[in-house]
């Protein structure tokens, strides 16, 4: 399997890797990447593998049988298994990726309901809701997401068993994905003000490690997309 070397430093933008195999639909496997694979709501990253000589755009990254395969941007001569090369990712793209991500986070923590979905962009991103009525006043809600970016709330990773998450199925806030099992263990994002626990929920994704990172957000209107379900969008100003 692919080791995951983002999941312990998103910071990282380049790396040297091996070549692994191949997809059938032209992916690169690699033995280790810097690229996150699309899931949990998040892009795959995109960027450029380099190996003998030769540079090819990566247009994103996914989850496959074997790890992670880099899928080029556009049909390449394949390298062989066994061929090492260089990774480097589009680090703009990235961490608005990572300021977005951490920011739903947050998010959930300003509207502290169930969260039926998700999807995270370059430029903004959204959190769908469990939500009967809509919040009265947006631009207090603006201002209560802004106030918690502000405090430059320090964001970490921590992990506990399979058994334990199923021992406190109230840290998981997503209605409908659930956590990545199987494996023993389940990573946990944490963001902490000081000593005090702002919000802690599993998530495999990329984040800031500070929220001062995110900068400041501008919240859209509020959609409808169901009896009880509401899109609420959140925009990098």
């Amino acid at each position: 399997m692919t080791e995951l070397l983002f999941r312990d430093d998103a910071y990282q933008t380049a790396a040297d890797c091996r070549i692994v195999g191949h997809t059938p639909e032209g992916g690169i496997v690699v033995d280790r990447s810097i690229f996150y694979a699309t899931s949990g709501g998040q892009p795959g990253d995109s960027g450029m593998l380099d190996w003998g000589g030769a540079r090819v755009p990566i247009a994103t990254a996914l989850k496959v049988e074997a790890g992670i395969a880099l899928v080029p941007a556009e049909p390449v001569a394949m390298p062989p298994v066994g061929a090492p090369a260089r990774q480097l990712i589009d680090w703009t793209r990235r961490h608005r990726h990572m300021r977005v991500h951490t920011a739903l986070h947050l998010l959930s923590v300003v509207i502290p309901l169930p969260v039926t979905g998700g999807q995270i962009g370059a430029d903004k991103g959204r959190l769908d809701f469990d939500m009967p009525e809509p919040p009265g006043d947006l631009a207090a809600l603006e201002e209560a997401l802004n106030s918690l970016i502000a405090r430059d709330l320090i964001v970490s990773d921590d992990w506990i068993t399979d058994d334990e998450l199923l021992a406190n199925p109230a840290l998981v806030k997503t209605m409908s994905v659930r956590p990545p099992m199987g494996q023993g263990r389940v990573r946990l994002v944490r963001i902490m003000d000081g000593n005090t626990l702002v919000d802690l929920q599993p998530c495999g994704g990329t984040h800031v490690r500070q929220s001062a990172e995110i900068g400041r957000v501008e919240i859209g209107k509020i959609e409808n997309k169901g009896r009880q379900n509401r899109r609420v969008t959140i925009t990098l100003a």
